[in-house]
């Protein structure tokens, strides 16, 4: 099946083709005003030439009334970019069974898998009313991804194949092209990732940051008033789509930031300009305005449960969910449980590239990261912390998954610890102190702390059972919780010497889904930061994986991509699930674990049953709540 036909095959799960009849548009009544004042054109001159229609008549949906605000907390300021994630609107996305479609694109051509031509809609337009053409698209890639200053290791990882940037070419105004020479798989599916790619820009405002474009005295200006170093962190300042902390900056997202940093208090209004409609003729999103109000992360359960959020997960554990029920009907909410879809809800990673070098000889070693594995009691953790309800193993594929296999689930993740006992002393750390702690080879205590991001008490409580496993192999665990940013950057620089995290991504993949998660591609991979570096900089920083499986398995994560047929694929999964199940390169803890969503008894078209996952689904916005709405009672 050609590439274009995977994307088209699947319209008419989600959206319909055919825009809704002219004439026939209901205007937002929270905008009539501004249209009414001659500050907004109508609705049907801000729509583009053929906008995306929602099927509405679809099981588990029903058409919508506009209004309302959508209230959520989040634990953090910067943590607003999760509307951009919920927000979900992508140059193309996945829709509820994991498949690529258009979205802002109106279509794309795909040929042999390295010939991407993608096709704008016609009029649309940025939620400023700028046109969005092909000139955003050329100004990322010419003036940021291929400009030194922006970008000093050149375009992103995904964009280049074995070193190679593609040819960018314009066709027209609406229409671009990318071509490499090789195959490039990973290119469609980062455009939809809950952190997408992005290979556009509003040009049309970032232009005044930049130096080629910019009057120099206004932009050295704004460099000073500002407090910024240079013009590109100026630009970068501005321009972070993701980061989504500029109100001024064009979005295409359903909601656009209205209120200016710093706040404990945000609030998100619509996009006079957003390109979706249901197929009433009433443009989406429903809902006028979000609102993420800022909370201590320890209370987010508490107000969720006393009725102050219309639609919660995020900091939300398994571990609240009985208390969110007693809350149900005295404040007007129902708690769901989802499921999710990582491959371990929990994982230990041993970091490979910790720079003691005595640790990390023995952290490379194959035998002490199964003893270690060993040494856990899963089941324990299941019964005390999970009630029983979770699945336990390693950090694979979960049965969903064609490419499940129950002995990849349970390799060196069973509780023995006479073979953990053993293969420590197989090891040669034969030798105690007074306390029973095995002796490293240059004679330290074996005492190993697991760092946390320190944001709930969950993965504590788990670290606290398996310590008592471990002290029974000779090894005192200790847990040392960190804010995030410091939590990475240890493991970036090799400090730490093991982390805890939740597991593989996409644990429901097929055979045609990347399995770069599963080979050194990324500095984010927790075992091997400075390996995933050095791919991601095309070898201009980090380093170069050293450990025969880890040089396999970045070879088949190569043979993958260059890969034409559906069983050479599947074979590569197969190969590379197994050297992670015998390398135990991570520690699965447990999976399966639910997930608590509290739901508004007024807020419709949320799933009963949904799937709440990262990647692919950037968590609620695979359900695109964008259709959501309110009742009045």
């Amino acid at each position: 099946m050609s590439g274009r036909a995977i994307i088209f095959g699947v319209l008419g799960l989600f959206f319909l083709l055919a825009p809704a009849q002219a004439g026939g548009y209901i205007e937002p009544p929270y905008l009539e005003q501004a249209v009414a004042a001659g500050q907004l054109p109508p609705l049907e001159e801000r729509l583009p030439e053929t906008p995306m229609v929602v099927d509405m008549t679809r099981p588990g949906l029903e058409p919508g009334r506009y209004g309302g605000v959508l209230r959520m907390l989040m634990s953090r300021a910067k943590d607003i970019k999760m509307m951009v994630v919920y927000g979900y609107a992508r140059l193309v996305g996945y829709d509820k069974s994991y498949k690529l479609l258009p979205d802002i694109l109106e279509k794309v051509d795909v040929k042999e898998q390295r010939i991407f031509t993608l096709h704008l809609r016609k009029r649309h337009k940025w939620s400023d009313g700028a046109p969005f053409t092909s000139e955003d698209f050329r100004y990322y890639w010419e003036d940021i991804a291929l400009n030194g200053e922006m970008s000093p290791t050149g375009p992103p990882g995904v964009m280049r194949i074995d070193g190679e940037a593609p040819l960018f070419e314009v066709i027209d105004e609406t229409t671009v092209r990318f071509t490499w020479k090789k195959s490039n798989p990973f290119f469609l599916p980062s455009l939809a990732a809950a952190r997408p790619n992005y290979i556009y820009m509003p040009s049309h405002y970032l232009k005044q940051f930049h130096k080629r474009y910019a009057d120099a005295d206004k932009l050295e200006k704004m460099i000073k008033d500002l407090g910024q170093r240079n013009w590109v962190s100026l630009h970068f300042q501005k321009g972070r789509q993701y980061k989504n902390n500029n109100p001024d900056l064009p979005s295409l997202q359903p909601w656009v930031l209205a209120t200016k940093p710093p706040a404990d208090r945000f609030v998100f209004k619509r996009n006079p300009y957003y390109h979706r409609l249901d197929n009433n003729g009433r443009q989406l999103p429903y809902i006028d305005e979000a609102a993420i109000i800022i909370a201590n992360k320890k209370l987010i359960a508490a107000k969720a449960g006393s009725g102050e959020v219309d639609l919660q997960a995020r900091s939300l554990q398994f571990s609240n969910y009985a208390f969110l029920k007693q809350g149900e009907k005295r404040n007007g909410f129902k708690v769901r449980l989802w499921e999710t879809a990582k491959g371990a809800h929990m994982a230990l990673y041993p970091n490979l590239n910790a720079t003691d070098p005595v640790w990390r000889k023995l952290l490379r070693n194959v035998d002490f990261r199964r003893a270690l594995s060993l040494a856990i009691n899963r089941h324990e953790i299941n019964q005390v912390i999970y009630f029983g309800l979770a699945r336990e193993g390693a950090n694979t594929m979960l049965p969903k998954s064609p490419l499940y296999k129950s002995a990849h689930q349970t390799k060196w993740a069973h509780f023995d610890l006479a073979e953990a006992n053993r293969l420590l002393d197989g090891l040669g750390l034969v030798k105690r102190d007074g306390r029973g702690l095995r002796l490293l080879p240059d004679g330290r205590s074996m005492e190993i702390i697991v760092e946390t991001a320190g944001e709930d008490t969950e993965q504590s409580d788990v670290l606290e059972l398996i310590h008592d496993g471990w002290l029974k192999a000779g090894v005192k665990l200790y847990t040392k919780p960190l804010q995030r940013e410091v939590f990475r950057n240890r493991i970036f620089a090799g400090s730490t010497l093991i982390s805890v995290w939740v597991g593989l991504e996409n644990g429901v993949a097929s055979f045609d889904s990347s399995p770069h998660e599963l080979a050194p591609t990324s500095q984010q991979q927790l075992q091997w930061p400075k390996w995933g570096l050095y791919f991601e900089s095309n070898g201009k920083r980090g380093e170069a994986p050293d450990m025969e499986a880890a040089k396999e398995l970045a070879g088949l994560n190569k043979t993958w991509r260059n890969a034409t047929g559906r069983k050479e694929k599947e074979e590569v999964w197969r190969k590379m699930l197994a050297i992670h199940a015998d390398q135990v390169f991570s520690i699965g803890l447990i999976s399966g674990v639910l997930q608590p969503v509290v739901v508004s008894n007024r807020l419709h078209n949320v799933p009963e049953n949904g799937i709440y996952n990262w990647e692919p689904g950037a968590h609620f916005g695979v359900h695109r709540p964008d259709a959501f709405w309110f009742s009045e009672k």
